[in-house]
Order: structure tokens, then sequence, then C-alpha cells
């Protein structure tokens, strides 16, 4: 195995609710104008707030694409399109060629929503021609067609772990690359907004019919969004950007304590942020701002804002949930938050928890209540989903 390098991103974009491409995205952060609006998905009739994104509606599916027809796979062909990104993977593939390439993708719910619209339009029990497209129909779905859009033939993998997904993928491209496997690796996440999702959570009594106020006294629940996030990782020896973004450290770990609530003492949540800081060879105090996972769900800020009391007492630390700019994004909460985190780093603020207005009595943590224009030179981002599955992410600037 060759020697561990430093990590770099080469290149990043953002599309959400908050905005199409990143510079719409970092715009909505710095004038905390929230991306989310009422519910209007087809078919559902939940009184809820929603982070969708409209542009999907304006993709036409032609040529040799014909057949991957889905909201997931139109999301993913957006954000990817967006800056820099497909001159930035251009360039790697003339550059190291595309077999050593690789693509980590999350995603929680992949194309079911083409899969709920192919079983809307049975015909005996079969599918009809329009449907019937093996790779739209697959948990793979977002790695193969990510293969197909950009011409990578590198090792391929779509993370289904709930909302930790496009977090675990930034460890998996690590692995992938200190291991000599690949030359550079396209992270993402992409998650689109669907009935299963909608109705699943809300069965879960877990969906506020009110925006969403992340470690608010008030809180009620969460809003769930949409997105599609990509970045560029390559060995340090390999950088030729200007970005001075690095991926420092990670950490996973898997509480397998419930199915759907955390562990109440957040033990696998610790243990996934200490190896992060480990790995990066920081300490609590250095790190400037932590983008917590936040969804405002009641159990959820609870046990993650007790972590952050108890484990950044005495710090100089900020921190703050993004979540009401964007929704829930699910499987594609990592990269959204990774990249708010790289952009906190880069533009040097700290973005403000949007709609919070009194902390939950039971927390004590530094959380910003409006963006904090300082230095950011080490920045975490944590991502915890059902079934104990956890993330934590620590950035550098590449100065530090």
């Amino acid at each position: 195995m060759k020697k561990s390098s430093a990590i770099h991103i080469l290149d990043y974009d953002l599309t959400c609710a908050a905005g199409l491409g990143l510079t719409a995205c970092r715009d909505a952060l710095l004038n905390e104008k929230s991306g989310l609006t009422p519910n209007d998905v087809d078919h559902s009739p939940l009184k809820t707030m929603v982070g969708s994104v409209s542009a999907i509606d304006d993709i036409f599916w032609k040529g040799d694409i014909s057949d991957w027809s889905s909201r997931n796979n139109a999301l993913a062909k957006i954000g990817l399109e967006q800056g820099s990104l497909t001159t930035s993977i251009g360039k790697l593939v003339k550059r190291f060629g595309a077999s050593r390439i690789g693509i980590a993708v999350g995603s929680s719910t992949s194309s079911i929503d083409r899969t709920e619209k192919a079983y809307r339009h049975l015909r005996n029990e079969q599918l009809t021609t329009e449907f019937a497209h093996k790779k739209v129909l697959n948990p793979h779905s977002p790695g193969l067609f990510l293969a197909k859009v950009t011409g990578i033939t590198g090792p391929n993998l779509t993370i289904s772990t709930a909302c930790s997904s496009s977090g675990k993928v930034f460890a998996t491209a690590t692995r992938w690359l200190n291991s000599g496997l690949v030359d550079a690796v396209l992270v993402g996440g992409v998650d689109t907004l669907c009935l299963s999702v909608l109705h699943g959570f809300d069965s879960l009594q877990l969906i506020s019919g009110n925006i969403c106020r992340p470690f608010d006294d008030n809180r009620d629940g969460i809003n769930l969004g949409e997105a599609a996030g990509f970045a560029i990782l390559v060995r340090e020896q390999d950088d030729s950007s200007s970005i001075g973004i690095r991926l420092s450290g990670y950490g996973e770990s898997s509480d397998a304590h419930h199915m759907s609530h955390p562990h109440p003492e957040g033990l696998g949540a610790k243990l996934a942020l200490n190896c992060a800081l480990k790995q990066a060879n920081i300490s609590y105090d250095d790190v400037d701002y932590i983008n917590l996972h936040g969804t405002a769900s009641a159990a959820n800020d609870l046990i993650e804002g007790q972590m952050i009391g108890e484990l950044f007492k005495n710090t100089h630390t900020r921190a703050s949930s993004t979540k009401g700019w964007t929704g829930h994004t699910l499987g594609a909460a990592g990269i959204v938050e990774a990249i708010f985190s790289m952009q906190s780093i880069e533009h040097n603020f700290i973005p403000a928890s949007l709609n919070l207005e009194h902390l939950d009595k039971r927390l004590d943590f530094s959380i910003t209540k409006k963006i904090i224009h300082q230095p950011v030179n080490h920045a975490i981002s944590n991502s915890f989903g059902f079934g104990g599955n956890n993330c934590c992410l620590a950035f550098s600037s590449t100065e530090k």
C-alpha cells in the first residue's frame, strides 16, 4: 500500500433549493434567504415546507440518455453542469485516463420517484416500455448515470446509508486514493423529493407543518429537500488548483442502537467526530466552525447539541445548522453541508442557523443565530443517519 497523502479538493459545486450553482447558494447563505417553499410534490397533500429545485422540470431526455429519465438523474445532470466541474473532469480524464478516476456517490432514494410513477402505469401487472429501464429502477442508478455522462470508467460505488451517505463518499475516496487504486475521485450526493420519502417521514411523525427551526426550543419537526453536490478529490501531489482546501480527516461509526433513533448519549457520533479530529491532527479548540446535522427533529437535535456542548465547552468553536436553507436533503445532506463547510473556509464566514430564535433550554453551546464574518481554518461537517450510520468530516485550509 502506498503511503497516505493529504487529500485536496480540486473543484466542487452545489445545486439545491437555496440556488442553482455554488454562487447562488453562497449568496443565499450570505443574505440569509431560505429556499424552502410550501409542499407542491405531485400527489402529496401533506402540509409542510420543502426544498425543491424547479429546474428539474425543464430537463428534456433525448439522444443517448433518453432511457435514463428520473427526477434523481435529472438533478444529477443539472448539478454536474454547474461551474467548472465538467471541464475539470475532462482535464483529469486527459491527464490520467478514464479508468484511473473513480466515482463515489451517495443517495438514499436513488430513482424511487420513477419507480412510483412506473407502478401507477402498470399494464396487466407489467411495466410498460416507457418505464422498463433496468439501470434507472436500480439503487445504483446514480453511479451508473454519472459514469454515462462523464465517461469515467474507474471504480464506481453508490452508497446508501441514509443521511450519512454523501458524507461517507469522502472517506471512500480517500481510501481509494491512498491505496493507489485511482488518481482522482468524483464524489457526490444526489437525492430528490418523492412520495415514499415525504409520507415515510410523516408516518414516523417527523415532518413539520411549519418551516423547520433547528435547535430551537419550539422546533416541531423537519422539512425535506433535494440537492445535487459534487467535489473532485486528488492527492496532494496531483493538486493543481488554487481552491486551498483539503480533507484533513474523517470518522465513521455505526451505533446499531435503533432503526431510526440515535444513541441517547451520542456514543457513535462522538466516536466519528473524535476519529475525524485525530486524523486531522487538530484539537477541539482548533475547530472554528461545525456544520451541525441539525435536522430540527426533537431527539436528533437534543442529542447532537448535548454532545457538542460537552466536547466543545470553553472553546472558541462556533456551530450552526443550514437545514433552514435547503431542508433535510437526506442522502445528499452530507455533500451539501460539506460544501457549506468548504465555503466557510474559502470565503471566511460562519453561516447562521436560520429560523433559530430561542435555543433549546437543555442545550449550552455556541450556535450562531446570525452570520459571522471571520477567518475559518478548520471546519467540521456532521452527518448522522438512521441506524446509527455516522460520518464526520474535517476540512482545513491548505495554509494550516
